[in-house]
């Protein structure tokens, strides 16, 4: 979640210097570094219903699945953000040694209140430039739904939405889970 703003024109270098020893998260905007906050109960325990599927179902694909802590790099905009998920299958992050990753082919975001709007405008639209990027997903903590925007074959985003009672599929990594699944232990939604 994005609080607060320090003003400075801060480097890439200095970002990612700084990051390292910070006690909070940042991201990084074109020079512009934002303070994150901590998420709700609800959103920690989506975000660990679907890291927990998605580790386990990429092991051993060559995959990577990753939660909170590591940024994506989008060069191509100068940005880094912390998704609240990522998959990368591609060989270049595999064999990086960064606190990053430059190549995913799926983002996962957990809605907030206060990051709704960002995340389904600006930040979307950032993610978009990746190549790489297969899937973007954005999911629901005030109720269920979960919408996934899907790049098709000629390279436009197609959007498909799960609600109640459906099976939810990421064609990045060909998975399939039941919605329920990604809201179990979410007292008010289960």
């Amino acid at each position: 979640m994005t609080v607060s703003k320090n003003y400075a024109y801060i480097s890439p270098q200095d970002y990612l210097e700084g990051e390292r020893v910070s006690p909070i998260k940042h991201e990084y905007i074109r020079g512009e570094v934002y303070a994150m906050t901590g998420g709700t109960q609800t959103h920690n325990i989506i975000t660990l219903n679907l890291a927990t599927l998605l580790r386990n179902h990429v092991r051993g694909t060559g995959c990577r699945a990753f939660m909170e802590n590591i940024k994506v790099r989008i060069e191509t905009a100068d940005i880094y953000y912390y998704p609240d998920l990522v998959v990368s299958c591609d060989s270049r992050d595999r064999n990086s040694y960064e606190d990053f990753i430059r190549y995913p082919s799926l983002v996962v975001e957990v809605l907030s209140p206060t990051t709704a709007a960002f995340d389904r405008g600006d930040k979307f639209g950032d993610y978009r430039q990746i190549e790489t990027l297969q899937e973007y997903v954005l999911i629901s903590q005030e109720r269920v739904s979960v919408e996934c925007f899907r790049r098709n074959t000629e390279g436009r985003w197609e959007l498909y939405t799960y609600t109640k009672g459906e099976e939810i599929y990421l064609a990045s990594v060909d998975f399939r889970t039941d919605i329920a699944v990604l809201y179990e232990d979410v007292p008010e939604l289960s």
